[in-house]
Parts: structure tokens; C-alpha cells; sequence
């Protein structure tokens, strides 16, 4: 070794030694190589602790090699760019990154927060359940400021993020998930039977733990056959690779979500703007899953100390980077695979031996442990471990499967361990989206069974751990899945293959390792490392009656901390079945959620930020509105005029103005927001309906009809009116804040329930301008526009509309009205918006035409009684609730709602109905939302009868108007009720009808 500790003089492949760089951790510069990871460079520095537990505090070290690792979480950048919670592992450095360690507090060598280890026993697991209970007073006070300080590991950053993220959008005849050798070769293979390939490693280079792995291929070391292979495929044209990238979820009908480091290894990537992390979406006619395995570690005491790490990583460390852990090791394990680590640290000069679990192992690589003067402990597990900030030494006891107690131990000093209780398939992706798995006893693991999505898994994702079965599997999965995606596929012959590797002998599983004193209580037996669940924790779930292995995982946080269950998962399963006497089959898994590794915000939302967040929609007059001094109002993602103050008044005076306008001359409308979905096909009236209250398939051609429309429970969800243009095609009107929901609210049903109508939705808001022209010269305006334009009452009746051409302007004019008055809706193609609203305005400059916006179109439609959907409904209000009754259809055999509106408490007596309210002070404008009560009293509680839904000040009536959902309303008619508001006013007003004005609708017809 030279330099600092642990660098080794030679060696590591992924690093260049010519190109020296310098990175901060903690304030403190550390130097390293390009092609160094953080944990990599920070580790050759001769810094083992990472970061501390979250509950404990404890210190901890690196752990695992990728994306597996639990500990080693850190934050990256500073300010703006900062980047909490990533794996150490993983992180690529580059000259000036700047990382942190986290949940730490003042230093990470001295934390006061390790208090929690030290008190322990009064922290097990599920404590929270019975601590924060009682008193109850404390909650608010005490409990909840303290859990929200403790909450999380990083920090956030502070700003906005300047940088940029994608999403792609993909479709591939194939997408292999995994680099390694089962990966490339399933992709080749597929890619030479003329498939689309998508292969996807989370790695910056392509090849797994080919470099770890024993054997040859043709002679040749597997890491360097496979150089020529994975230069081959990435010239192929038909292949797509994505390195750094990580598939975090698998959805319905193979749809794919993979993560893309893009640019986070090299900031002149940004500089030169490329997109910091992108997001790709794919849709796959095949997967196959080369995900790999990944090493557990063993449940020994104290096994979470720094530098007790998996053997894998401590192999991958020297291999890769040229770095030792330590200088005096120690391997534990179960398996013939940590033997390899065993000899990688021989050969780099690092004094090693070995403990094994198993009473005879007898593999190949045991035997060349042996001629290699290696020694070798059989029977044997590490029962202690000595050292807080990193390991003193171990002590090494006999041992026999099923042994329950240590009775001796000797103490082996070392400084250093590496662990592997075996290897677990990776089945997150295959069980993301209903994957069966199935447990393997030569494994002691899970393995993949069945998948109803066109999905396969191979190699190691399979159980399968061999090189040469791994290769045959591999070819033939990629030749598969071509096949079954082209109709004509090339065929493949495989080129020639001789495989040499060692011979391995069985693993025993080997759960919790035994101790002696307090610690073979399992109480710092860490099986998950990140939110510091011990065994004893499993156990004591088990003692209080946490039986499923799903309330287990909830009472203790097994398996929920950021890597998702990765080293945890199986281990607890293990102490369980110990714990119970049941098998691990019996006990169950708990479930596997997307994301497989989490991933940051910014690539979830990719460029919909700022601005585009939620864009704002704007009709085709929005610059006229702005040009004439709008005051805007949000209505869904719109943006629609509340009204148009002139110089000198105020919103109250401009609406009252732009009311009286509509009542005694014209009004117009942009109207255009309004929700326009177009319902075309055989099936469309009966489609129709299905979704509405009342009957569509017998209005005629050419003919208007208002609808109401419920959800399965019976309560109102939209309205609006539906014109029928042809015998299969109809046009629905919804509400502007609806338009989006309703359209994908009927898509669903046609796609899930009603899968036998033809019928198509197509949503046409945007493609059409709309305007309403409402007043007593409305028609005159109308013929004004074209005198030929046939409008007369016979012609063009109420609630009838025409399509043809309004001068030069193509159109649609139905006569409907929101108003109460004569009323035109005029619908043109959104390009002849502008011009066709000028020629309205212009037209009505003699009839003293007034523009009006939302909040005049409110009071129009209040003072006749018109609801609006969300206003005098809240989510669970019935038609006859708002005397609709009427509208719901006595005849039709079944519709949405028909059989909830049955239900005993949808017809009880009390139910809350909707009125009209005057108060008794005509110029008294109750609040909205303002409580009618039955008794008003000196303070609360007071029964609550009922609220008011809408409310103004109507300058057609010259007084307040207001209409409320009262309990039993209809038959309080003409009583007066109580309102009580802040400061002890009471506001009384008197029941009545909700049509406030033209009660017998004659102005609409006239």
C-alpha cells in the first residue's frame, strides 16, 4: 500500500491513476482517481464512518457495492444543487464534488444523537405505538415538534434547482433490464434476431460482477471476453443502451419506468446543457430481467459496526478501485462465493482468514483456500465484535445449525469484515407488478415462478448462479423473445461457448448467529441496518401478537427503509421463521413497491416545472380580455374575465353593471371553457344513457337537452347540456373545471365495464371558441351578424340548434341559456375566435351590448335558480336533494347511480334540500358557507341545519339572494332561520323558492 491507508500500490480497473482529483467530504479534502466512487476515494482516505443509524445513531460504514447500500447515504452539492440521501456507492467522482454525511449533529465523529444507542432498550421496536399515546396534551406540543425534527436523514436544498430534467417516451420490441453476462447476452441474441433491443444497466459500465465472478470463457478471464461482446452490441443498429440508468418500476402491460443518471458525474454535461436526470418511459413488447442477485449479509452482534462490509464489495473495492478495507480481515460466511474475496485480498497483501458457518464445506474454491495456507475456521461464527467507530477485533466461537448458545470464544484481532450469508435473486421488478415467487431450499431464497405479463427472468434474477447454465438460459430467453414479438425473426446460431468454473459446494442458511451474555438476545443483531430493526425487535413483534409478516414490517419499519428490503428483507424472514417454528414460505413476504432505488423529484417532473407546471389555458380572446382591464378567475386550469372594471368603479359596480346590461339589453359571454366532448358511434345514445339521469336516446336530431350526471353512489358529479348533431354523434357540455375529469371518467367505463359499445370520446374544448350572447336583443344582434340566418321562434326554438354560417364564419348556434334570458351560444372553430367576437361586438354597439365575465354569469344564473356542480353540491347531493327528481328516470332499466339512489339513508326525511333565502334586511349579504342552525345559543355547539351555497347581492331585484342546503327545506317553506356569524351577529332569513326571478320562464322563449 502507498499514500494514504488503504490504496493499494496496484491495481483497480475502473480507476485511472494518471488523472488525480480532489474531492471534499465533511469540509475535509480527500484525494482520488477518476473512475473512483465517493465511498471508493473517501475509504482509501482511511475514513470508515459514513453517516449515523436513524434511530440510534449509530456509526456505519459502507456496506454494499451499488444500490443495495443502506448506509452509506450522504448528500452531494451545495445550495441549489444539493442532493440528499444518495448511496456513496454509486456516486461518481469528479474535481470539486462536494459531499456531506448525514443525521449527524455536530459531526459525524461525534453525534449527540448516539444517546438514542445508549437507551436502546427503552427504543425497541414499535415504541412509538404505546410512547406518544398518552398524555394526550403532549402530542401537540411535544411529541409532534420532536418527531418532525427527527424525521428524515438529509436535508433539502435551498432554492430553486437550476437545473433542467427529461422525459423520453419509448417503445422497444424487447427491454433487458440488467448489464451483466445474462443481460448482454440476451440482448444480443434478441437484437440478432432483428428485435428492437432496450438493454439498461444501472452501472456506468456494462458487465455486472463479471470482474468478481470466477471462471473463463474460451479461456479468456469473463470480465475481458465480454469487451468485444458489449462493443458488438452497442454498434448495432437496432440496439439502444443506457448506462446509469435504473429501472425503478414495472407497470400493466409492460410498461417500464427506467432513471438516467445523465449528467450528475460530470457538471461540463450541464454546463454544456444536457439534462441533469431524465426519466424514460417505455413501453415493451418483452422483458426479460438480468437484474442479478444480491449478498446478504449475516445477523451477528454488533454486525453494523464501520467496516463490516459485504464480502462482495470488500472483493469489488480491491478489484475495481484498488483499495483495501483494512489491513487485518476477517470473511464470515456460508457460501464457497466469499472465498473469492478471500483470495483478491491475499493476493493485494491484505492478512485474511476465514470463518464458515458450515460443518463440511467441500467446494473447490475451500479446498484452494487451504492449499493457499488460508485459514480456515469450520463450524464457526463471529459471536462479538469489539470497536465502536470502526472493528478492534472478533470473537470466534464454535457453532453447529441449530445451536441456540455460545459457550467459548476466542479473540481474533482485525480491523476489518466481509459477509455473506448467500445471494437473493433480485425480484423486485418481477414482483412489482404481480410476479409470483416461489422459495428455493438450495438457494434459501426466494426465486421467480409465474408472471402474467410477457416477462422472463435469467441468470442470477433466476436462481440460476451458474456461468454456463446462466449463458444457455440467457441466449435462449433473448432468441425467445424475439421470436414472439416478430413475425419473422432471423435465425440465431449461437457461437461457440466453453465455460471453466469452479465447482461449489452447498450453502446452509445461516439466520442469527449466536452470542453469548445479553447480546444472543438479538438486541443488536441488526437485520435492518438503516432504521437499526434488530432480531429482537422481529421477535418481540411476534410476542405481541404481529403475526402477519405485512404488521410486522408496519410495527417495527423492517424492510422500509430507502433500499427498500434489498440486505434486509430475507434475513428477517429468517429470524421469523426461527421465531415461530413456521417455514419462510409459511411466514410470507412482505410487498415489493416501485420504486426499485429512489429517485429525486426532478426526474419525476421532468420539464412540468415553473410555468409548465400546470400551464395556464387561455381561450382565443384572452388578449382582448387583457386589453379591456379583465380581473382574472381561476377555473380549473383556465383563466376566465370576472369582470371589466371601468375607470372610476369598483368590482361591485362593474358587476351590478355588466348584470343589469344582460337583463334590459345584451350580454356576451366567452363561453369557451366551457367542457365540449364529442360522443360519435352506433352505441352512443345508449352510451348516453348509462352515464346520465335522464334519457338521450330519444332526443331528435337537431335537439338540446340539460343532463345530470352521477357516480356509482347516486351523487351529482357534473352537468350540462348535450346536443344531439347526428343519429350516432352527440356533443356534451360539462363544467369548465370537469371537462378533463368526465372525459377520462367516460373513457373508463367504455374501457372497463361497457367494453362492448362502439363509441369514441373525443374531447374538443380546445378546437372550439364559444359565446354567449344572452339578453332581450340578443336576437336582433344575431340577425344583425346575417340577416338570412333564420332565427325566428319557429324556426329556432328554445333548447334547438342549427349549424351552418354566420357570414363569412362557419358555426354552431344553440339556442341555451344559463341566464334565464333569450340566449344564442355561438360555437366557431378556435382560429375564427377572435374575428367572430369582434364581429359580435361590433355588431351590438347599437343595442348597447355589455361584455360580462363570471361573476355576473353567477348572479344571472343564481337569480334563476341554476346550480353549478360544486357549489350547491358537495360531493354527496342527490338530484331530488336539489329538486331534481324529475330528471331521473323512471323507465330506463339501469343507469350509474339508479340502484344507490335506493338506499334507505338517500331517502330519509331529514336530508338536506336546496332553497332560496331572503334575509329579512334586504341589503344583508350572507356569507357563503355561513351555518343555519336550529337553536342559536351564547357559544357552541349549536345544531348545524344546514349552509348556504351560493349568495350575492342581486341589482336585478334591488336586494341579497341566496340559496342553502336545509335540512327537510321544501316543506320549511316560508320560515325563517338563523345564521350566526363571527362577533355574535345573527343573520335571519326567510325559506323560499329558488327561482328568484321570471318565474315563469317567459323571457327565455320570447
Amino acid at each position: 500500500m502507498t499514500g494514504k491507508p488503504y490504496r493499494l500500490s496496484e491495481g483497480g480497473s475502473r480507476i485511472d491513476r494518471t488523472n488525480r482529483l480532489t474531492i471534499s467530504f465533511d469540509g475535509r479534502d480527500v484525494p482520488g482517481f477518476a473512475g473512483d466512487t465517493v465511498a471508493s476515494a473517501v475509504l482509501a482516505s482511511g475514513q470508515k464512518v459514513f453517516g449515523r443509524s436513524f434511530k440510534y445513531h449509530r456509526p456505519r460504514g459502507l456496506v454494499g457495492l451499488g444500490s443495495e447500500e443502506m448506509n452509506a447515504l450522504i448528500g452531494v452539492g451545495a445550495d441549489n444543487r444539493h442532493e440528499p440521501n444518495l448511496r456513496a456507492s454509486q456516486i461518481e467522482v469528479f474535481p470539486g464534488l462536494v459531499a456531506e454525511s448525514q443525521n449527524r449533529w455536530p459531526s459525524l465523529n461525534f453525534d449527540i444523537g448516539a444517546l438514542n444507542s445508549k437507551l436502546s432498550r427503552f427504543f425497541p421496536g414499535g415504541f412509538y405505538y404505546k410512547t406518544f399515546m398518552w398524555p394526550r396534551a403532549f402530542w401537540k406540543h411535544v411529541y409532534e415538534p420532536i418527531i418532525r425534527r427527527a424525521a428524515g436523514l438529509g436535508r433539502a436544498a435551498k432554492g430553486r434547482d437550476p437545473d433542467t430534467y427529461e422525459h423520453m417516451h419509448i417503445h422497444a420490441d424487447v427491454l433487458v433490464a440488467g448489464g451483466g453476462i445474462a443481460g448482454i447476452l440476451a440482448a444480443e441474441a434478441a437484437a440478432k434476431a432483428g428485435a428492437k433491443v432496450v438493454l439498461i444497466d444501472e452501472n456506468p459500465v456494462l458487465g455486472g460482477i463479471a470482474d468478481l465472478t470466477a471462471g473463463a470463457i474460451n479461456g479468456t478471464r469473463l470480465s475481458d471476453w465480454l469487451v468485444p461482446v458489449i462493443d458488438a452490441l452497442k454498434a448495432m443498429p437496432n440496439v439502444h443502451v443506457l448506462t446509469r440508468t435504473t429501472v425503478v418500476g414495472h407497470y400493466h402491460h409492460n410498461f417500464l419506468m427506467a432513471a438516467e443518471r445523465v449528467a450528475d458525474h460530470d457538471p461540463s454535461l450541464l454546463a454544456a446543457g444536457a439534462p441533469r436526470q431524465r426519466l424514460w418511459k417505455i413501453r415493451a413488447s418483452q422483458v426479460i430481467l438480468a437484474t442479478g442477485a444480491l449478498e446478504r449479509p449475516i445477523a451477528f452482534a454488533n454486525n453494523d459496526r464501520p467496516n463490516i462490509m459485504l464480502a462482495s464489495t470488500a472483493r469489488g473495492l480491491v478489484d475495481r478501485y484498488g483499495v483495501s478495507p483494512g489491513t487485518n480481515g476477517v470473511v464470515f460466511t456460508n457460501n464457497d462465493d466469499a472465498y473469492l474475496t478471500a483470495f483478491v485480498l491475499k493476493k493485494a497483501g491484505v492478512n485474511v482468514q476465514v470463518v464458515d458457518s458450515r460443518a463440511r464445506p467441500e467446494g473447490a474454491l475451500v479446498k484452494r483456500a487451504e492449499a493457499e495456507g488460508i485459514q480456515v475456521s469450520v463450524s464457526s461464527v463471529i459471536s462479538a465484535v469489539e470497536g465502536t467507530m470502526g472493528v478492534k477485533s472478533v470473537k470466534i466461537a464454535a457453532y453447529r445449525k441449530g445451536q441456540g448458545r455460545v459457550i467459548t470464544e476466542k479473540k481474533v484481532d482485525c480491523d476489518f469484515i466481509a459477509m455473506s450469508g448467500g445471494w437473493n435473486p433480485a425480484l423486485h421488478l418481477w414482483a412489482h407488478n404481480g410476479g409470483k415467487i416461489k422459495f428455493d431450499d438450495g438457494l434459501q431464497s426466494f426465486r421467480p415462478d409465474t408472471h402474467h405479463a410477457a416477462m422472463v427472468a435469467i441468470g442470477a434474477a433466476n436462481g440460476t448462479m451458474s456461468v454456463a447454465d446462466t449463458i444457455t438460459e440467457a441466449q435462449a430467453a433473448g432468441e425467445a423473445a424475439a421470436k414472439a414479438t416478430l413475425k419473422k425473426a432471423k435465425a440465431v446460431k449461437p457461437s461457440k461457448i466453453e465455460v471453466t468454473e469452479p465447482q461449489r459446494g452447498a450453502s446452509e442458511s445461516l439466520w442469527f448467529a449466536p452470542a453469548t451474555g445479553h447480546y444472543n438476545e438479538g438486541n443488536k443483531h441488526f437485520i435492518d441496518f438503516q432504521n437499526d430493526v434488530t432480531a429482537a425487535d422481529l421477535e418481540l413483534a411476534q410476542r405481541e401478537g404481529y403475526e402477519s409478516v405485512e404488521h410486522t414490517k408496519r410495527y417495527t419499519t423492517f424492510g422500509m427503509a430507502t433500499d427498500q428490503g434489498k440486505t434486509s428483507n430475507l434475513n428477517g424472514l429468517g429470524v421469523l421463521s426461527e421465531a415461530t417454528g413456521k417455514s419462510i414460505p409459511q411466514i410470507g413476504t412482505t410487498t415489493f413497491r416501485p420504486p426499485y432505488t429512489p429517485y429525486s423529484f426532478g426526474a419525476i417532473a421532468g420539464s412540468l416545472t415553473n410555468e409548465l407546471f400546470l400551464p395556464v389555458r387561455r381561450t382565443a380572446i384572452f388578449n382582448w380580455h387583457m386589453e379591456k382591464g379583465a380581473t382574472w378567475e381561476p377555473v380549473g386550469q383556465w383563466r376566465r374575465a370576472y369582470t371589466y372594471t371601468r375607470p372610476g368603479e369598483d368590482k361591485h359596480q362593474s358587476i351590478a353593471r355588466e348584470i343589469l346590461g344582460v337583463r334590459n339589453k345584451v350580454g356576451l359571454l366567452d363561453a369557451s371553457t366551457l367542457g365540449k366532448i364529442e360522443i360519435k358511434g352506433p352505441d352512443a345514445a345508449e352510451f348516453l344513457d348509462r352515464v346520465y339521469t335522464n334519457t338521450y336516446s330519444t332526443l331528435k336530431v337537431g335537439k338540446c337537452r340539460y343532463g345530470l350526471m352521477m357516480n356509482e353512489l347516486g351523487f351529482l358529479t357534473d352537468d350540462g347540456v348535450t346536443v344531439r348533431l347526428g343519429e350516432d354523434h352527440f356533443l356534451m357540455h360539462t363544467t369548465s373545471g370537469g371537462a378533463d375529469r368526465i372525459a377520462a371518467w367516460l373513457e373508463e367505463w367504455l374501457q372497463t365495464e361497457w367494453t362492448q359499445y362502439k363509441v369514441f370520446v373525443t374531447p374538443v374544448t380546445e378546437q372550439w371558441s364559444q359565446f354567449a350572447m344572452t339578453g332581450p336583443h340578443a336576437r336582433e344582434v344575431l340577425a344583425k351578424l346575417d340577416p338570412d340566418f333564420d332565427i325566428s321562434n319557429e324556426a329556432f326554438p328554445h333548447m334547438s340548434f342549427k349549424i351552418g354560417k354566420l357570414g363569412t364564419f362557419p358555426v354552431r348556434v344553440f339556442r341555451i341559456s344559463f341566464s334565464g334570458e333569450q340566449s344564442y351560444e355561438l360555437a366557431t372553430p378556435t382560429g375564427y375566435g377572435m374575428s367572430l367576437w369582434k364581429a359580435i361586438q361590433d355588431a351590438g354597439v347599437e343595442f348597447g351590448l355589455e361584455t360580462y365575465g363570471t361573476e355576473a354569469l353567477h348572479v344571472l344564473r343564481a337569480e334563476k335558480g341554476y346550480i353549478v356542480i360544486g357549489d350547491e353540491t358537495d360531493g354527496t347531493t342527490t338530484p331530488d336533494d336539489v329538486g331534481f327528481g324529475g330528471m331521473v328516470s323512471k323507465k330506463k332499466p339501469d343507469f350509474l347511480g339508479k340502484r344507490s339512489l335506493e338506499q334507505s339513508y338517500l331517502k330519509a326525511a331529514n336530508r338536506k334540500q336546496l332553497v332560496g333565502l331572503l334575509t329579512e334586511d334586504p341589503q344583508e349579504v350572507l356569507p357563503d358557507g355561513a351555518y343555519a342552525v336550529a337553536e342559536v345559543k351564547d357559544k357552541p355547539p349549536m345544531q348545524m341545519i344546514g349552509q348556504v351555497t351560493s349568495t350575492y347581492m342581486s341589482p336585478t331585484l334591488g336586494r341579497s339572494i341566496a340559496m342553502a342546503l336545509i335540512e327537510n327545506g321544501r316543506a320549511r317553506m316560508g320560515e325563517t332561520i338563523s345564521f350566526p356569524l363571527e362577533g355574535g351577529k345573527v343573520v335571519k332569513a326567510k325559506i323560499t323558492s329558488t327561482v328568484f326571478y321570471d318565474v315563469d320562464g317567459g323571457r327565455i322563449s320570447a
